[in-house]
């Protein structure tokens, strides 16, 4: 009797505990839940501020509780090809991250976060063709991307509303040409680069060449000008020397005269084996047998030996 009671109050006890522990559940600070009875909901709990995480109770086996995470998720979207208005094919890639604020919405709308997630990307990428169709591509890439991707966002959280969703930041972070298409545009810019060089270059040299000429002609000019004040000088340093000579040889002709033949010898016979084939009797050895220069040698040695010029006629004459 004993052992039956005491094996009665194991079982009572082990149900007790089992059932206190399928009615006690636990809401994180970073979770939001729904209790559901029989697929009704009872009960949202921690998804407002006067909502605080903690202990909960339920009626178990009648009652369910599902978890929503209240942090900011993530949704990385597929890149994909879009036509701008200026006729440029452009590959965006986007991601977009979001929360739940209204998890009853959000599980009579979907249910999960993988098909959110779905629903979502098929909202950011109808909104993503739609605006930047209607713009540049330089828009898009510089000028007004900024204000897109916050339009984009508004239109986003529009259609996410209905399903308990909020898009905290949406962001392209790759904006591109297609592969094919960066190679034409590159080989593009490449020949407007070599085109542009090749005008620089041509001018560069036509400059060069004006420069050079202009060089070459101011050259010749002060070339011809240094040569005709050179010629001019060399002229009258002529004048004014042959003026000077003559100015001398006015003052003493006989000394001119020596001075001059001094100069003729000096030019003439320099050197250790200097030879002349000229006849002594010139009259430029005057001043050899005369050192006043007064006759050619021949008629100074007719006035030193006059018996000797007698003797010669009176012979000739017998």
């Amino acid at each position: 009797m004993k052992q039956a009671l005491r094996t009665g109050l194991i079982v009572v006890a082990a149900i007790v505990a089992i059932g206190l522990y399928a009615s006690v559940f636990v809401v994180g600070q970073m979770q939001q839940a729904l209790v559901l009875q029989f697929g009704r909901v009872r009960a949202v709990l921690n998804s407002t501020a006067e909502d605080r995480p903690g202990l909960y109770f339920k009626i178990p086996f009648a009652e369910t509780v599902v978890v929503f995470d209240k942090r900011v998720l993530d949704l990385d979207l597929p890149v994909q090809t879009i036509l701008t208005a200026d006729r440029q094919n452009l590959e965006v890639d986007a991601f977009a991250r979001y929360r739940i604020i209204d998890p009853l919405r959000f599980y009579q709308a979907v249910g999960n976060k993988d098909l959110a997630n779905q629903r979502l990307q098929s909202f950011t990428n109808s909104s993503l063709r739609s605006v930047l169709a209607r713009s540049t591509r330089d828009a898009i890439v510089k000028t007004e991307r900024g204000q897109l991707m916050h339009n984009i966002q508004e239109d986003v959280n529009r259609q996410a509303k209905a399903l308990g969703i909020e898009i905290v930041d949406l962001r392209m972070t790759r904006v591109d040409l297609p592969a094919q298409n960066s190679a034409a545009v590159y080989r593009r810019m490449k020949t407007e680069r070599e085109r542009e060089a090749a005008d620089i270059r041509a001018n560069g040299d036509q400059i060069a060449a004006s420069i050079r000429a202009r060089a070459d002609r101011d050259v010749t000019v002060i070339v011809a000008e240094a040569t005709q004040k050179s010629e001019q000088l060399r002229g009258q340093g002529d004048a004014d020397k042959n003026r000077i000579l003559a100015e001398a040889f006015a003052k003493d002709p006989d000394f001119f005269a020596f001075y001059r033949s001094m100069q003729a010898y000096d030019t003439g016979l320099k050197g250790p084996d200097t030879r002349l084939v000229i006849s002594p009797n010139t009259d430029f050895f005057r001043f050899f047998s005369d050192p006043q220069g007064r006759g050619t040698p021949s008629s100074a040695r007719a006035k030193q030996d006059p018996a000797s010029t007698t003797g010669s006629t009176t012979g000739g004459a017998r």
